[in-house]
């Protein structure tokens, strides 16, 4: 999910506020590093080219551990990673383009039939249960031919204690749906006030949606949305108690890879600090269609609309791709 921007975001917009260097030192320097993310024996014809110039992707991972225990963050106390113990709930694509002034979401649903290195054939989120990190990334790129320049990862626990801190989010239900994980049974048509757990609940969803895994990363998207509005409003920034608390709480459940030096982090908070939610483009990859393989209900790619996307997050030409191109699965205004 979008927790390193939403973070970075924080810090970049505590700086303007005139809280100054020690907090802008104190907060980068408190997020956790996750040591060997990436592959180390991928052979070099198998590796993408550089991200153009300037440009950065990050891989954003949200774990669906079902674990009472954090597994990332400064208080994480379970492995980040067993094998065969957790699959990765949430994955994101976000490019960074060389100018700082926007950010591309793009989510792979989580049950794209793709090839994982050494093991065939399966769903994208298999990746990570069978190898962690470096295996999820070494798929998401052999699929993408994008690189990964850096790797964020924020677990459950850590999604309801971000939701809480910032006092809970609005979201609005587009029409009456069912829900299969809480009470009630439906969420009811309109704008309902999430805490931690109910949010929770709105983006594990996907029984009875329309679009099944498509509906579902729209809602991620959507909390998403939220979340930054919130995070970035006047309300936060000027309230000194709840901007810390706020910080306190992002910069303590997220871990980055630990390529992510601070001082890359603080380069890249001072670079974002104009970004707000309105410059964020969120977006589903392209999708041909769905299929039961090997008695499992999987998403499939569209390979060529797919293609010119990762085309264009690797030229760092997405502002052209998203005025040029018909159909692209954006997040809207109503979600279900």
């Amino acid at each position: 999910m979008l927790y390193s921007a939403l973070g970075l975001l924080c810090v970049g917009a505590l700086l303007i506020a005139g809280t100054g260097y020690w907090a802008y030192h104190h907060y980068t320097g408190r997020v956790q590093r996750i040591p060997n993310a990436f592959p180390t024996d991928v052979p070099e014809s198998a590796l993408p080219q550089s991200s153009k110039d300037g440009s950065q992707t990050f891989l954003l991972v949200g774990l669906d551990a079902r674990s009472d225990l954090p597994t990332t963050g400064k208080g994480a106390k379970a492995p980040e990673w067993k094998p065969g113990a957790q699959r990765s709930d949430t994955m994101m694509l976000v490019h960074i383009p060389a100018d700082h002034k926007n950010a591309y979401v793009v989510s792979l649903p989580r049950d794209s039939w793709v090839d994982v290195p050494g093991h065939g054939k399966a769903k994208l989120n298999a990746a990570f249960s069978w190898g962690g990190p470096p295996l999820l990334i070494d798929t998401v790129q052999r699929l993408t031919k994008v690189r990964i320049d850096h790797l964020m990862v924020i677990d459950w626990s850590g999604f309801e204690k971000l939701t809480d801190a910032i006092g809970g989010v609005d979201i609005t239900v587009d029409k009456t749906v069912s829900r299969r994980n809480g009470p009630g049974g439906v969420w009811t048509a309109g704008t309902h006030h999430m805490d931690g757990a109910e949010a929770l609940d709105y983006v594990r969803e996907r029984y009875g949606l329309p679009r099944g895994d498509l509906d579902r990363t729209h809602r991620q998207q959507n909390f998403l949305r939220a979340v930054l509005g919130k995070m970035l409003s006047t309300g936060t920034f000027t309230n000194p108690l709840k901007l810390k608390r706020t910080l306190d709480q992002v910069t303590s459940v997220v871990s980055f890879d630990d390529k992510l030096s601070d001082g890359d982090l603080r380069d890249l908070v001072w670079n974002m600090r104009g970004v707000r939610s309105k410059d964020m483009a969120f977006m589903n990859a392209p999708v041909a269609g769905f299929d039961t393989i090997d008695k499992q209900s999987v998403v499939l790619l569209d390979p060529n609309a797919s293609g010119e996307l990762w085309e264009a997050m690797r030229n760092d030409t997405m502002a052209h791709y998203m005025a040029t191109t018909d159909g692209v699965d954006t997040l809207g205004t109503n979600v279900s």
